[in-house]
Formats: structure tokens, sequence, C-alpha cells
């Protein structure tokens, strides 16, 4: 069984609209008040209470009118945020502000959350019936929860959390490796490249555009807010078409391909001491990853992570020579000086991401079974010592 995610649009009334920004501002509002609440008494006696929502509904009235399980949900990230900040694996939770997207989570308890079609798809949530959605796919699962979200450009949509069985695709004899890079998004071991369309880029003169006029207008103004909005659709634009191309592509290469090697960048170092920050971040190298490796999980492919100080552009592919000059990274080809070998620097470095990647696969001795996709490797990539 696994757990995804399908997010569709809705168009609730104005009646509708007005409960949802109840329930954003209480969920806001109980998650600041108690985590401020925490704050002082941790000072006082130097222990943390755990603060649930039943104890302000007295005081605060208005909490009544919402629906629970959002305020029980922000109760749960809220202590959520605390272990993460007490293992170090983040800063101290901070208070939520309004001006950035809204949302509020609740669980489908009873199986109460469901879908009505009577010409038009409805969605029925707690407190708030028959909804209209635009139902663009259909899932065969059971619904767990649901959050209701409300964009800066002013849109709603509803993320539906189901579970459902995996859904089995046909095995591959097929094993690559891939580089990441700025020019390119991927280069395959196989020589073929796949473009970054530089969305961010396309749209930087339109966009810096309406920003200007931003800038000029009065803080707190109508006109203003209507200029915030034309400028929070361009970024949803690109946002949009960047999160459209990467599941694409992550999909395509997880259809073809049974075991994939890639190295473990550092993409957040990589953007810090980089000159090519804006490039790098406009590739979403981090999420096209992270999508690789949960459709990897989902369909039954694995992931081979290559550490990130290998040297893959440095090491010919066909006889393991290493050219230090290569760490140049205006020398996109260059020639081996031991075995005369012309290389394109993308793809030999995909190559030697393959051939590590062969070698940590067949020293692994938990899935010996996935050595019989050494038998596809294309002849001009390295030969792994083993075999």
């Amino acid at each position: 069984m696994k757990r995804i995610a399908y997010k569709y649009r809705i168009y609730p009334n104005t009646e509708q609209k007005v409960f949802f920004a109840k329930c954003f501002g209480c969920v806001r509002f109980f998650y600041n008040k108690s985590l401020d609440d925490m704050n002082e008494i941790y000072k006082s006696t130097g222990k943390f209470k755990n603060i649930t929502p039943a104890s302000y509904k007295e005081d605060y009235s208005f909490l009544k009118e919402v629906d629970s399980m959002a305020l029980c949900n922000a109760q749960m990230n809220r202590n959520t945020a605390f272990k993460k900040f007490f293992s170090g694996k983040c800063g101290f939770p901070k208070f939520k502000g309004k001006r950035n997207d809204q949302s509020y989570t609740t669980n489908n308890v009873n199986g109460k959350i469901k879908f009505s079609e009577n010409g038009k798809y409805l969605l029925s949530l707690f407190k708030c019936p028959r909804i209209r959605i635009k139902k663009h796919r259909d899932f065969d699962g059971r619904i767990k929860s649901v959050t209701v979200s409300k964009t800066c450009d002013n849109k709603y949509y509803v993320a539906l959390l189901v579970e459902e069985k995996n859904k089995q695709i046909e095995p591959k004899n097929k094993i690559v490796g891939l580089d990441l890079g700025v020019k390119h998004l991927i280069i395959d071991s196989n020589g073929k490249k796949y473009k970054n369309n530089k969305y961010l880029t396309k749209s930087q003169t339109k966009l810096a555009k309406e920003q200007r006029k931003l800038s000029k207008m009065v803080k707190g103004s109508n006109n203003r807010n209507k200029q915030r909005i034309k400028v929070a659709i361009i970024y949803r634009h690109i946002n949009n078409q960047r999160n459209d191309y990467l599941h694409k592509l992550s999909k395509h290469i997880i259809d073809e391909n049974q075991v994939i090697c890639i190295e473990d960048l550092k993409v957040k170092d990589m953007i810090k001491k980089s000159k090519y920050a804006r490039n790098i971040a406009d590739s979403s190298m981090s999420r096209f990853i992270s999508m690789l490796i949960y459709k990897a999980d989902w369909y039954g492919r694995r992931i081979i992570k290559v550490p990130n100080d290998y040297p893959s552009s440095q090491l010919c592919s066909t006889c393991g020579y290493k050219n230090s000059i290569t760490k140049d990274l205006g020398i996109r080809k260059w020639a081996c000086p031991k075995c005369g070998t012309v290389h394109d620097r993308d793809i030999n470095a995909a190559k030697n991401i393959l051939s590590k990647g062969i070698e940590m696969l067949t020293k692994d001795g938990t899935h010996p079974d996935s050595l019989f996709m050494l038998e596809s490797l294309d002849s001009s990539s390295k030969k792994p010592p083993l075999l």
C-alpha cells in the first residue's frame, strides 16, 4: 500500500469562502497562541507543556465554529516541529503569517469526506458540504485526509491523501547513470540529453516588469493588492510548468530503467557557493531527485546514490585515467592523454557514475538479485572490475 496526494481545483461560493477563511484563521491563531504560551511556560518552569485546542475553546468561542480536526492537526504539526527542533533537524518553530499560502488539514473520519456526482462533481467536507470541484482524474483508494489551501493568487485547491495499492509496472532489464547539469538537466550514460527549459529565465522579463509596478504602489492599497496577485500568478505559472516537466521526465526514466545511478548532490550547498546559483535553482535538481526516489519506491525500481566526492568529471570512462584539468567547468570536451579517447564532459561523467553505481551494486550483499541487470550494459561503458 502507498499513500499518494491528488490535488484538485475547487470553486467555493461566498459562504464557503467565509468558512475556509475562518478555518485558516483559527488554525493559525491556535498554532501561534499555543506556541507563544508554551514558550512562556518553558521560561517559567523549564518544562514544555502540551496545549490542546480544548483548553482555548472556552475563552475563544470562535474556535468552535470551525472543523475540530483542523485544530487537532495544527497541534500535531506544532508537536512535530518541536520534535524536529530537539533532534537537531531544523530550527526553533516559527509563528505562522497570513500573507503566504493558507491551508488547513482535516481527517476523513468514518468516511464522511466523499464525492457526490449529480451532473457535476461535488465534494463534501466537515461543516462545508457540496463544494464544486474539477475532478480531472480518478483514483482507486480510500481517502485518509484532505488539505484545503488558498494560494497567493486567490485560488482554492484540495489535496486528497489517498491510500491505494502499489501499481505494478513491467520490470526492465536496464541500468542507467545520470549526470545532472545546468545547460541540460539530465545527461544519461547512453548519451541522451534532456533539456533544461529554464522557465524562470524565460519569464524573467515579464516578471521584472510586473515587480517594478508593484514596488511603486502604496502598501495596503487595492491597486497594490491587484498587482500582487498578477505577480503571484506569474510565479504560480512558472512553478506549474516546472512541476509538469519534472513529473513527466522522472516517470519516463522510472519506466525505462530498473536501476538508476545518480550523484548524491548537496544542491543547497551548490546554490550557496556557485556563480550559477540562479540557473541551478531554476533547474530544480533537488525536486527532480526527490521525485525519482519516491517514484522508484512506488514502482519497484532502485536508486543508487554515488558519493558526491567521486570525481566523475575527471576520470576517463574508457581507461580510468584521472585528468585534473577538467576541474575547470569551461572545458566541455577533452581528450584523454593516456588512451586518446575524446570525451563529452557530461556524457563521460554519466558513464563514470554508472560504473561507480555498478561497483556499489555488486558489493551490496543485500540485493544480489539485482546483478542480472548488468548484462544489459552498453558495450561502450566501462566494464566493472568484478565482471
